[in-house]
């Protein structure tokens, strides 16, 4: 069998039937579900249905019933085969090979889950009986009702070393299966191979059909290295494809639930019991790109909750840079933040529903946590500060794939910039330098719970901006004024005029010198890959470099004629555009080792004085933001002069780029040491 049901299902998962069957039949919303005239026979009121959440149309005049699958076959008149390859290339999901094992591969999943659902059954009696005392009183604690553990299927694995597997032996089961599904530890080292899962509380994880294929276990011993554990990678358990609660939530979001994003086991266990059945929560890791889809999927605007520390700030920040390029017309998320100290299971038994619905109330969006992320704790005393964090918001609208999603992300952040930077009254200057942080949205704490509204500049801290509460004496708070730009610089500016923002100047010379001289990828290629770029396009490019690279077409002894044919297959594939952008971004010809007539040993020295400062860059605008937000969190003379020694590495390594240029002696131009 070529298409095995994970396959399928996958696929189905990516690909809403309204947006297979809006591509033919106009569809209008109407409740839950989308309804059109019928493309199977002619009718003037429309009687045909289609539901994203079942996964299904169904058509009342015809009787006609299906998926995706049968649509196509229905409307297309392909086979099954050329369906789900046309599906699969919508969905850009990559084919399974056709292998004569693939009908025996599909038969071993099935008799995976088969030894999971007896894990899961061991499991679930072992917490029942006199072995699963200890376990039951865990529970107990977290008021985790045994109703609750029914429902979850909650079980114990106890301490011996091999219970598991000896049950599991005792129904025929072999022990190359157990350790195939992840259930015992073996290695080359290990002679006999033992239980995984010993001395845990058991939360069995199951896929959309209510399956099980994996476990979490949480330890009783304190002075156990991993608090919780998941099953590995196994055949049937792929940890960044799947949702803790996964088949229930989607039930639950089909019957008008609020889908919300929890970080564990227990946490979603305390939301469904305070009445939020449509509760998930990652595997052990960090939100995924396929966790995404299947959160959309099941609701246009999941809710992420996370602890109110900045370790949930941060969690929140990652998930929001996740989302962002991939946000869709109607597709984005809200964030809650917990107060601090607290998860979902300490605040749903201190408050119970009302606490928790106080929180998810006050969830913000992700174009505020955006903004906010930015501006917190920032210094833009200064035009230069100004025009960066302007440079940052343009690069980060950028990398939004939707043309339509990215153009009012646009709007949305340059109407915020006009409002934090309005001058005061609406007449000009910034009332001596000093600005209030407006529009912010504060993603931080105030009272221990929801969001800092506002921030203010606070005089004499180093033109940072502090929150609201800790500002010190002289905080001044200026007036927001009507939207304009608070100088014709800002006004001109890209981000306001909607303009792509620049390649920079060092990224375009490490691009051109891969383009005039593509033999440095023989022997730098995996440096290539791995270097940061702050521009979309320049990522784009660089990848285009290597993909025209590896087609083989540049491996001539002549210098010029390699580059010719580099730029020549480059613009072949669309790069034209942004090979005249990296050409403008170069305003001097004096770094000679990037022309396409500079020695080869001027072309290397170059090359790795131009990445050598490339990677210093990056390393000390981490460290800049790091040291802004210690000076946020602690105005100190030791954490100002922090920040002002990066600032003067930061103008060290501007001045040393400087030097590279003229750099070439063995090409016949003057040497300058650097």
């Amino acid at each position: 069998m070529r298409f095995t049901p994970q396959f399928l299902d996958d696929l189905r998962a990516r690909l809403p039937v309204s947006e297979v069957v809006g591509r033919r039949v106009k569809l209008k919303r109407a409740g839950r579900e989308w309804k059109g005239l019928s493309p199977f026979q002619q009718e003037k009121s429309p009687s045909f249905t289609v539901n994203d959440q079942k996964g299904f149309y169904h058509d009342f005049s015809s009787g006609k019933h299906g998926d995706i699958i049968s649509f196509l076959m229905e409307t297309e008149g392909v086979g099954f085969t050329e369906a789900v390859e046309r599906l699969a290339a919508m969905a850009g999901l990559a084919l399974p090979a056709a292998t004569p094992d693939a009908a025996r591969h599909e038969q071993r999943r099935k008799t995976l889950y088969d030894v999971m659902e007896l894990a899961a059954k061991f499991f679930a009696e072992t917490l029942a009986s006199r072995n699963g005392a200890k376990a039951r009183g865990y529970l107990a604690d977290r008021a985790i009702s045994p109703a609750v553990q029914l429902q979850f299927r909650i079980g114990y694995a106890p301490g011996e070393r091999f219970a598991l597997k000896e049950y599991l032996g005792g129904h025929g089961i072999p022990v190359e299966d157990m350790v195939e599904a992840g259930l015992l530890v073996s290695g080359d080292d290990i002679p006999v191979p033992w239980d995984r899962f010993r001395d845990r509380v058991m939360f069995p994880i199951t896929d959309l059909r209510g399956r099980v294929i994996a476990f979490g276990g949480r330890a009783l011993e304190k002075d156990v290295p991993a608090k919780y554990m998941n099953s590995p990678e196994t055949p049937l358990f792929h940890k960044g494809d799947n949702l803790y609660n996964l088949a229930a939530a989607r039930l639950a979001t089909h019957n008008g639930a609020v889908l919300v994003v929890v970080e564990g086991y227990v946490d979603v266990i305390a939301m469904v019991g305070a009445g939020f059945p449509a509760s998930v929560a990652p595997l052990g890791t960090a939100l995924t790109e396929n966790q995404l889809v299947l959160l959309w999927k099941m609701a246009d605007e999941p809710i992420l909750c996370f602890d109110g520390d900045k370790a949930g700030q941060k969690a929140a920040w990652r998930a929001a840079e996740l989302a962002l390029p991939l946000l869709a017309p109607g597709k984005s998320l809200r964030f809650a933040l917990l107060p601090e100290g607290q998860d979902p299971d300490d605040l749903a038994r201190s408050g119970g529903r009302g606490a928790i619905e106080e929180v998810i109330g006050q969830a913000r969006g992700l174009a505020d946590v955006i903004w906010s992320r930015e501006i917190e704790s920032g210094t833009f005393a200064t035009p230069e500060r100004r025009a960066a964090l302007e440079a940052r918001i343009k690069e980060l609208t950028n990398g939004i794939r939707d043309e339509v999603v990215r153009r009012y992300y646009r709007q949305d952040l340059a109407e915020r910039l006009q409002r934090t930077f309005a001058p005061e009254g609406g007449r000009g200057g910034y009332n001596r330098g000093n600005f209030a942080g407006r529009g912010a949205g504060g993603f931080g704490r105030e009272s221990g719970r929801g969001f800092a509204p506002r921030a203010t500049f606070t005089p004499g801290a180093a033109g940072r901006i502090e929150p609201r509460g800790r500002a010190q004496a002289g905080t001044q708070t200026i007036n927001r004024g009507p939207y304009q730009a608070a100088s014709p610089q800002l006004a001109l500016s890209p981000i306001m005029r909607g303009q792509r923002s620049a390649i920079s100047r060092r990224e375009a010379l490490i691009l051109q010198s891969l383009i005039n001289h593509p033999w440095l990828l023989h022997d730098h290629l995996e440096e290539v890959a791995a270097l940061e770029m702050a521009h979309p396009e320049a990522n784009k490019l660089r990848a285009g470099i290597i993909a025209a690279f590896a087609s083989d077409h540049h491996q001539s002894p002549e210098p010029e004629e390699a580059a010719e044919k580099m730029r020549a297959d480059l613009a072949a594939r669309g790069f034209q555009e942004v090979l005249q952008r990296v050409e403008r971004a170069i305003t001097t010809q004096a770094v000679w080792g990037v022309q396409v007539g500079a020695a080869r040993e001027d072309v290397l020295s170059t090359w790795h004085q131009l990445v050598s400062l490339h990677r210093q860059w990056h390393s000390l605008l981490r460290e800049l933001k790091d040291a802004e937000q210690a000076l946020g969190d602690e105005a100190s003379e030791a954490n100002l002069a922090w920040l002002r020694d990066i600032k003067a590495r930061l103008e060290e390594v501007d001045g040393t780029e400087a030097l590279i240029e003229g750099f070439g002696e063995l090409s016949g131009r003057s040497q300058r040491s650097v």
